[in-house]
């Protein structure tokens, strides 16, 4: 239990925890069933398949039997509910009025624990799925992200498509739903996390026996490491395209590193936001780009820095050039102390306006208890923030680019070479 640092905490009957953060004056209840399994977990046969049970599961479960009831029960009170796969967490959420915690409780749970798993609504859904994989690699926005995990983790789980391909998902059937649920979605690889206008035993007696059947198999959550190894440092798809779209970066450190939070504020510098140095350099200035955004991933055992280029194709070489300079800038040269100021205020300030929501305050939460298996308060990463020197921004820089820089871009361009050598000025 930490009440004194605004959540309370503790592990239910079966293993699952439970965080409830009480949100003054929130007349809304944000509900996030989050497990510790994603696209990493699975192997090629499998690509996809936590993805798809994302889908699935919605299809209905004991109480309420079909998709239709599922959201009925919840839209029937004014509520919503979703779900996103990612490479380490499922997480499903619902939000609705307070007083209906109760219910949207019971509605993820229901189908979570206890899916219909109907073989003709499986196939289905199959065809729904691999639609959705085509129309995101008919969007060159999307595909380019995707091109981009490939090239930082190549021959893995880490760089494949975490909706599979159509092949993995045309394979499968109730069957493997089912036995991949039994192994990953167990109470004791689940965090419950809930925001808003919730008491914290009410919401221990809403979720009481609804946390799956007893006697279910105990899965494991190992996963192979991160492989950062270099397969080439473009990955090139040759499209007729009006626009150019690139994606450039290199590996970078984990959510467990506490160098992390120097990432985040490198990633602030370089190019989040329209007053960052790439946004001014490449747009205001240069006109290079319509669109042109940092970002940061992290995994348990990686992560990396990525800068995001649309632009005319014929500008693709050069946008790239200013990026690769403005990375080896920072490398080189420390961040002067009042735009590393700004950095921080800015990274602060993003973080408190996020944490109004009731539905980011729970993700928020139950991230960190499921991954890290350590909670730091809003201002206990603000304290984080604030501590980063302009020696340990540069530091992150300088790692990023020791590791290599590697890009992919999707355009209409014959050979990567361009690329590869406007790549090769960070070495």
């Amino acid at each position: 239990m930490s009440a004194e640092r605004g959540y309370l905490l503790r592990t239910l009957e079966g293993g699952a925890r439970l965080i409830t953060a009480p949100m003054a004056e929130r007349r809304s209840a944000a509900v996030a069933f989050m497990f510790d399994v994603g696209s990493r977990h699975e192997d090629r046969a499998s690509a996809g398949l936590s993805h798809f049970i994302e889908h699935i599961v919605f299809k209905g479960g004991e109480r309420y039997p079909t998709a239709r009831a599922i959201s009925e029960a919840v839209e029937s009170v004014g509520g919503s509910v979703n779900a996103s796969t990612d490479k380490e967490v499922t997480v499903f959420y619902a939000k609705v009025p307070a007083e209906h915690l109760d219910l949207a409780c019971g509605v993820l749970a229901d189908m979570l624990f206890f899916p219909r798993l109907d073989p003709t609504e499986v196939s289905k859904e199959r065809q729904v799925v691999i639609e959705e994989l085509r129309m995101s690699l008919d969007n060159p926005q999307d595909h380019v992200g995707t091109l981009f995990d490939e090239v930082m983790y190549p021959d893995q789980p880490l760089g494949w498509d975490v909706a599979g391909t159509e092949e993995t998902v045309g394979s499968f059937d109730a069957d493997a739903c089912r036995r991949h649920l039994s192994r990953h979605y167990r109470p004791e690889r689940l965090v419950i996390s809930i925001a808003g206008g919730a008491d914290h035993e009410a919401a221990a007696a809403a979720l009481e026996g609804r946390l799956g059947p007893p006697g279910a198999q105990r899965g494991s959550g190992a996963v192979l490491p991160a492989d950062e190894r270099a397969e080439g440092s473009v990955r090139l798809v040759s499209r007729r395209t009006e626009q150019a779209n690139v994606i450039l970066g290199g590996h970078a450190f984990s959510y467990r590193d506490p160098r992390r939070f120097a990432v985040d504020l490198l990633n602030v510098v370089l190019g989040e936001g329209m007053s960052s140095r790439l946004f001014q350099e490449l747009r205001e200035e240069r006109a290079l780009v319509y669109d042109v955004h940092s970002f940061s991933s992290k995994l348990r055992d990686s992560g990396f820095l990525g800068v995001y280029l649309g632009c005319e194709p014929r500008q693709a070489a050069r946008a790239m050039a200013v990026v690769v300079d403005g990375l080896v800038r920072l490398a080189t040269e420390e961040v002067p102390a009042e735009e590393l100021a700004r950095a921080k205020e800015y990274a602060k300030g993003r973080l408190r306006l996020h944490l109004e929501g009731t539905g980011a305050m729970s993700q928020y939460l139950g991230q960190q208890e499921l991954l890290v298996g350590e909670i730091l308060v809003a201002e206990e990463m603000v304290g984080a923030v604030e501590a980063v020197t302009a020696g340990e921004v540069r530091a992150a820089a300088e790692a990023v680019c020791r590791h290599g820089l590697r890009a992919a871009v999707i355009g209409p361009f014959a050979k990567p070479d361009r690329f590869v050598r406007t790549l090769s000025r960070a070495s």
